[in-house]
């Protein structure tokens, strides 16, 4: 006797496991389909747009602010400082015109060095100070005479205290047998002017051991008895 074949028009688990999967997937697709292609969009946008902000603003801006310090650095040089700050009648630009024309520029960023020193040099310490901290320090070498002279401007503002630090960061990011001795010479001169003969003793040892050939070094150890006989006085 043949078995009866039942047939059913009602679904299986499997069946509504599979529907309700595909049912959840039309629904995720349909709310976030919309939102994912709109946000890889934004990014291809942004990263287009960045890409033209920097080949066709940043570079062109970029040499020409280059054209622009030129002169202003040649009035540094022939120690202009007037003329070298703010530009001339002849309509060339000076470094401030540069920090503000060009702000986004290698160029304006070490016109902020050279205004703060023209400053120095016009004893304005005040806005030497705030251009020279402004400056974002790359290089090692001229990293550390930038924060030499920050040092330098707050001694002449009579805030020594402030300056020393500087004066200690300017020789170790030289590491330099050449300009090290000279900041540690300025660290130990302000630690002397503050009163603190020990610190001042121990940065003049450190130039005689570790700098002996420099020219610091020469006349070293009558600063290293000075304080030492300040150390006894007190």
């Amino acid at each position: 006797m043949a078995k009866k074949t039942y047939t059913s028009d009602e679904p299986t688990l499997v069946e509504k496991n599979v529907g309700e999967l595909l049912s959840k997937t039309d629904v995720f697709v349909e709310k976030y389909l919309k939102q994912t292609i709109v946000a890889i969009a934004a990014i291809i946008i942004i990263v287009i747009g960045s890409i033209g902000f920097h080949y066709y603003y940043l570079v062109p801006k970029s040499h020409e602010a280059e054209k622009a310090i030129f002169v202003a650095q040649n009035y540094f040089e022939s120690q202009q400082w007037e003329l070298a700050l703010n530009g001339d009648s002849l309509g060339n630009l000076g470094f401030l015109d540069v920090i503000s024309d060009f702000g986004s520029t290698s160029s304006s960023n070490l016109s902020k060095v050279y205004a703060g020193l023209c400053e120095y040099q016009l004893k304005d310490y005040e806005s030497a100070l705030k251009h020279l901290k402004s400056y974002s320090i790359k290089d090692q070498l001229f990293g550390a005479q930038v924060l030499a002279a920050i040092g330098d401007c707050e001694v002449n503002l009579g805030n020594v205290k402030e300056s020393v630090s500087y004066f200690g960061k300017a020789a170790a990011k030289a590491n330099s047998s050449q300009f090290s001795p000279i900041y540690l010479n300025k660290e130990a001169i302000a630690y002397e002017s503050l009163g603190e003969y020990k610190k001042a003793l121990a940065v003049y040892e450190k130039i005689k051991s570790q700098y002996p050939q420099s020219p610091e070094a020469v006349s070293i150890d009558k600063y290293i008895e000075r304080a030492k006989l300040q150390l006894k006085g007190e």
